[in-house]
């Protein structure tokens, strides 16, 4: 028996891993989810033995029903349903503001359904652009801070302006601040001597899902993707910016690096506040103690509506990916996009082509050279149907954009951390805020219109007379799309 298996080993090996494959495929068609998706999944697995189960149980598994990721429902804490029963706007009010925002008012209602994303109105915010004053203003606002400063960032490092930032935080904590940081085990590098420095400061932190070697882990799934910063309850900070000297633009950095931030004072930031302890929730092992100094009581005089829309397997839908739709399938003028990773679903596709083609302005702007050969060409896979159709697309040619931003008709804008493809929309924990204002949306499509300065036209007659060979590696790519 010993000699048969060890002769065939081989033939042994391969029929488990078909077996195996065939109850993976089972379960893929099971979940009836996209077919591209599907079907990319049963080729990897028929076509690729071992590496094809690999792929699938590292990228393909679905959590978002099983909710794997819902240790303890905090929502039911007393403190946190307070919070949000304060947080209900009066209906005059909600009035008001669907005498404004007209058709866009579904996008509050979409959203509005779950009390984890509330309409709040009382709130002031500015919009950062680049990480020069994203981190003046954040570093200030860290040394200001009176009771308690949360911190959940994808990317952490030690290197120049990570040390300043961990560095402050250090001396908070001394001062006998409560300062809690979490942070993403793959995206974070924090050497050994900086964590004995965090830890003898007194700061808890956890990292989110470790994983033994995360320089060799790549984009291993389900990543924490949000960029966080609350101080005192009173002001928050979201965007695409994490704590790395890639995003400062020093004189000697190697790429311009361009991004956009927010930064927010107001009674959205509790509902910031509300995310960052869900996550803490996961990341501990103890029962946390959710208290009222959390959620102060904000005395602001200006009044923005802002939305926070969370998504991720820990959420029930995927609400940013829906926002973003039913922003684009409601928009009467223009719809502005800017996205570093452009690998979009099907309804996303679909939805720009007819807004353009009913003759709106239809804008994207997506960098010339992307930090991942596969994603530039996946998406570059994308882009002569959407150009046929009749959106501009440009490619920012300064350096690398990062931003992930969105703003449509003077009305609504979009800024966090959500990339335009398949990772941030179903598999990323992601987080971005939705701003209704006239003001606040100009702004934002004013910082689109400089962009523009800085990118080339991506014209439909030069891209359709690309090599064969350009688009045989864009289809290749593209078979990946669902998996990037």
């Amino acid at each position: 028996m010993l000699d048969y298996l060890t002769n065939h080993t081989w033939v042994i090996a391969i029929v488990i891993n078909y077996l195996l494959a065939l109850t993976a495929i089972i379960t893929i068609l099971l979940k009836n989810v996209d077919p591209t998706k599907t079907l990319s999944y049963i080729m990897v697995l028929v076509f690729v033995p071992f590496f094809g189960l690999f792929v699938y149980y590292m990228f393909g598994q679905e959590y978002r029903k099983t909710k794997l990721f819902n240790r303890k429902d905090i929502s039911n804490r007393s403190v946190i349903k307070s919070v949000g029963k304060n947080l209900r706007i009066k209906e005059q009010d909600f009035d008001e503001l669907n005498a404004v925002l007209d058709e866009k008012i579904k996008l509050v209602k979409l959203l509005k359904a779950s009390e984890k994303s509330p309409l709040t109105l009382r709130n002031d915010i500015d919009i950062l652009v680049n990480g020069k004053i994203k981190f003046e203003r954040l570093f200030q606002d860290l040394k200001d801070a009176k009771n308690f400063i949360h911190i959940e960032y994808y990317v952490i490092k030690d290197d120049k302006i990570g040390t300043q930032f961990l560095d402050i935080l250090c001396a908070k904590a001394k001062d006998g601040l409560e300062v809690k940081m979490t942070y993403d085990d793959v995206g974070s590098c924090i050497s050994s001597k900086m964590k004995r420095k965090i830890n003898e400061s007194g700061i808890e932190h956890r990292a989110f899902m470790p994983v033994w070697f995360s320089s060799l882990t790549g984009k291993s799934n389900y990543r924490n993707h949000r960029k966080i910063a609350i101080i005192d309850g009173e002001i928050g900070y979201v965007g695409g910016i994490n704590i790395s000297d890639s995003y400062v633009n020093y004189e000697d950095s190697s790429t311009y690096w361009r991004d956009t931030h927010l930064r927010i004072y107001g009674e959205a930031v509790k509902v910031l506040q509300f995310h960052f302890l869900t996550t803490w929730d996961f990341v501990t092992e103890e029962e946390i103690e959710i208290k009222k100094i959390y959620f102060p009581e904000i005395e602001c005089d200006q009044e923005i509506p802002v939305q926070i829309a969370a998504s991720g397997p820990d959420t029930d839908w995927a609400n940013i990916m829906e926002a973003i739709l039913t922003a684009i399938n409601n928009a009467e003028e223009y719809i502005y996009l800017t996205t570093p990773y452009f690998i979009p679903n099907d309804q996303i596709v679909t939805a720009l082509q007819i807004a353009a083609r009913v003759g709106l302005d239809v804008r994207l702007i997506i960098p010339k050279e992307s930090d991942s050969w596969v994603a530039q060409r996946a998406t570059a896979s994308y882009l002569e149907p959407l150009l046929e159709a009749g959106v501009k697309v440009y490619l920012y040619k300064r350096g690398f954009i990062h931003a992930k931003t969105m703003v449509v008709d003077d009305i609504f804008g979009t800024i966090g951390t959500c990339n335009m493809d398949n990772r941030s929309f179903n598999i990323n924990f992601e987080i971005n805020a939705l701003i209704y204002h006239n003001e606040k949306c100009k702004k934002l499509k004013s910082i689109f219109l400089e962009d523009l300065e800085d990118c080339e036209t991506l014209k439909y007659e030069y891209w359709k007379e690309r090599s064969k060979y350009c688009k045989l590696q864009e289809s290749l790519s593209r078979l990946w799309a669902p998996l990037l």
